[in-house]
């Protein structure tokens, strides 16, 4: 299942930086079959604590965790919807994601120069997605003029769509994303149809610096204003220190705390935060296979059935389903074994209409 997430910018708000600290988290490609091997690209791996227990209690061969695309996309300026700078690069990009991290930048630094000459990260929000609302509101417009001519002569499924459009034209011309707009499932088809930028989930990556003034460590006004921005929206958001993070990628374990404290960092790795924030952005849930051959995390949407969670591993396991053994995680942490699981009545048999549940490990059987 490929999964990805762009990252996108104003120039100079450390993209490139993030993305390069992002790639240390690298997985083998080989295990997945929507690796790319376009440097602007990382399949990154998704932190989870539970998959070492697992392979551990199988003493599995091989570890596999669960993996998201991240996009390293070009800087945007205010006027890409109409070509300026790499404006049209940047949209087709976009357009091919599930999910965008947007980074703004938090951090007061001379030597580091701002696309606008002045450091006001609402502000830069406002331009990015601006930008993208416009481009949405030219591929409606477009749609629209597409289907007059249907809809003048009354077909009803022209229509039917046309009625869709013009509420989302009214979203856009709000100013609004249209990812922070209640939608119809019919609706959301639509919007995704036309491949619409705004209708993507969003998250927000605020990035610090270290040694500098940052806003949200002295509660400057324009901090507030952009926390405010992001409880009225319901946007999420991670603070990370992508200079660090950065820095730190080459070490793990004690020494990689040791040097973050010394470089004047908290303890909290905001890479794996930003994960696990994009993970959650795209509305996933984790569920695990596990053997002494292998242990492994496969990605699901919320609210899978099983057969659907089959199709993860392969398509026969959602065509030629019959039933699905499952069984919690910590009850088969807690019971130290499958047998021992299955004698004290934690592993279950689930049909068709199973939602499989984050954390479940399954055997499918077909």
């Amino acid at each position: 299942m490929s999964l990805s997430i762009g990252i996108v910018g104003l120039p100079n708000v450390g993209k490139s930086t993030l993305f390069n600290a992002l790639t240390k988290k690298s997985v083998l490609a080989a295990n997945y079959p929507f690796a790319t091997i376009d440097p602007s690209v990382g399949v990154v791996a998704v932190p989870d604590n539970r998959l070492k227990k697992l392979g551990e209690l199988s003493a599995s061969e091989k570890v596999i965790p669960a993996a998201v695309e991240f996009v390293d996309i070009a800087g945007l300026v205010r006027g890409a919807s109409e070509g300026e700078g790499l404006g049209n690069q940047f949209l087709s990009h976009i357009r091919e994601v599930d999910a965008i991290a947007e980074v703004v930048r938090i951090f007061e630094d001379t030597n580091v120069t701002h696309v606008h000459d002045t450091i006001n990260p609402y502000d830069d929000i406002e331009v990015v997605n601006l930008e993208l609302i416009l481009a949405d509101q030219q591929t409606v417009a477009k749609r629209r003029n597409a289907l007059a001519r249907d809809v003048k002569r009354g077909d009803k499924d022209a229509v039917a769509e046309d009625a869709v459009l013009v509420k989302l034209q009214a979203i856009l011309e709000a100013g609004k994303l249209i990812s922070g707009e209640k939608l119809t499932d019919e609706e959301t088809l639509v919007a995704r149809q036309l491949n619409l930028l705004t209708v993507k989930p969003f998250l927000y990556v605020l990035n610090k610096k270290a040694g500098v003034v940052n806003l949200d460590e002295t509660n400057d006004d324009r901090f507030v204003k952009l926390v405010n921005f992001f409880k009225e929206s319901n946007s999420e958001y991670v603070i990370v220190d992508a200079g660090i993070e950065d820095e730190l990628k080459d070490f793990e374990g004690e020494e990689r705390i040791i040097f973050r404290n010394e470089l004047g960092a908290t303890n909290d790795d905001g890479i794996n935060q930003l994960i696990k924030a994009g993970y959650r952005a795209l509305d996933l849930i984790p569920y695990f296979t596990t053997g002494e051959t292998e242990t492994r995390a496969w990605t699901v949407q919320r609210n899978a059935t099983a057969p659907e969670a089959g199709a993860a591993i392969h398509g026969d396991f959602k065509e030629k389903f019959i039933r699905a053994e499952v069984v919690a995680y910590e009850d088969l942490i807690s019971a130290e074994s499958y047998a021992k699981a299955r004698e004290l009545g934690k592993v279950r048999t689930e049909g068709k209409e199973y939602l499989v549940k984050d954390g479940d490990v399954i055997e499918f059987k077909i």
